[in-house]
């Protein structure tokens, strides 16, 4: 996932963002310290053992979901972006950027089992519980591996003529993918790993967080350009364009609610309601923090979790904030 920083000017502009519905009442319920230093990317969510895992620097951290308690550390993870849950093989998988690599690790004792090697800097990864695979996106070499988890083996190498991004499923047998330098979505099939088509996205530049609706077979798409897109899965017609804050790297959908959260990371979440399969408002903008771009969705209590740090005042308006040392923390939102 792409690693940006936003001054705390940028926040005012998503105060302009309307609202169209009742507001959510999520608000700010805990923030969750972690005691290590280094950048971050995705955090995952395994319901079945109440845990959440955050990407941190060279390591991954594993957090008790519902008090926030360090339970373990998966170390030696050099680079990494994302975290597999496999539930059904009770095996997790680690993307490691700079290894080309997957760590795989029991998730009852969190011992690494081995060690999977991918493609050129693994970025997003997530396992299918239709095909029973793991898909792991790597953006240097354009293309998605394929782990089968009985033998933790890569069965398939896909090209995907781009940078991938995050890779959704849509239960059926589809995957899709961000491509974020050509501005598409990718879809190939889950068992066959062949390519089936590709959308061009409309009015957005360099995709990167994606979502869906199984139900109405809904992408959500959130874009560098500060928009949201909603595209039909099966077609790839365009539904909506819809403004979000800037620094978008992350998507949820809430199947429940039928809400989309966008985590942007100059400092904001966008709520996007979908009205019904052809309709979609912004319902709110929520106060975060500066550098809180990805994000994940507990299914069970509907809370969300973004991690980030704390920054120090930029000189300028354009400079780069610089992260305070040992700040560390997950925000969790909820009612």
């Amino acid at each position: 996932m792409k690693k940006r920083f936003f001054s705390l000017v940028a926040l005012l502009g998503c105060a302009l963002l309307g609202t169209a519905q009742q507001k959510t009442g999520l608000h700010l319920l805990k923030v969750h310290k972690i005691e290590s230093d280094g950048g971050w990317d995705y955090l995952s969510i395994d319901q079945k053992n109440s845990l959440l895992y955050v990407s941190h620097g060279n390591q991954v951290n594993i957090l008790n979901k519902s008090t926030g308690d360090s339970v373990g550390i998966i170390r030696n993870t050099q680079g990494v972006h994302g975290i597999a849950i496999a539930n059904e093989f009770n095996k997790g998988y680690t993307s490691n950027g700079r290894m080309g690599s997957c760590t795989v690790f029991d998730l009852k004792t969190f011992a690494v089992t081995g060690q999977v090697s991918v493609g050129q800097n693994p970025d997003a990864i997530f396992f299918d519980s239709f095909s029973k695979k793991v898909f792991v996106f790597n953006g240097k070499s354009m293309d998605a591996s394929v782990i089968d988890p009985k033998t933790d083996k890569l069965v398939a190498t896909i090209p995907l003529g781009g940078k991938p991004e995050t890779g959704v499923s849509d239960g059926k047998g589809k995957i899709y993918v961000n491509i974020e330098d050509t501005g598409e979505i990718v879809c190939f099939d889950a068992n066959t790993f062949k390519v089936l088509s590709r959308y061009k996205l409309k009015g957005g530049e360099e995709p990167s967080g994606l979502a869906i609706d199984k139900t109405t077979s809904r992408l959500f798409t959130v874009c560098g350009n500060k928009v949201m897109i909603v595209l039909e899965a099966n077609t790839g017609k365009q539904l909506a364009v819809l403004p979000i804050g800037d620094g978008a790297d992350g998507v949820v959908f809430d199947e429940a609610t039928k809400t989309a959260y966008s985590s942007n990371g100059e400092g904001n979440i966008t709520v996007v309601k979908e009205l019904s399969a052809q309709r979609f408002e912004v319902q709110e903008t929520i106060a975060t923090k500066t550098g809180a771009r990805t994000i994940a969705l507990d299914t069970q209590t509907h809370h969300l979790f973004l991690p980030t740090a704390d920054f120090e005042k930029a000189a300028t308006a354009n400079a780069r904030p610089k992260r305070v040392p040992k700040t560390f923390q997950v925000l969790e939102f909820g009612k």
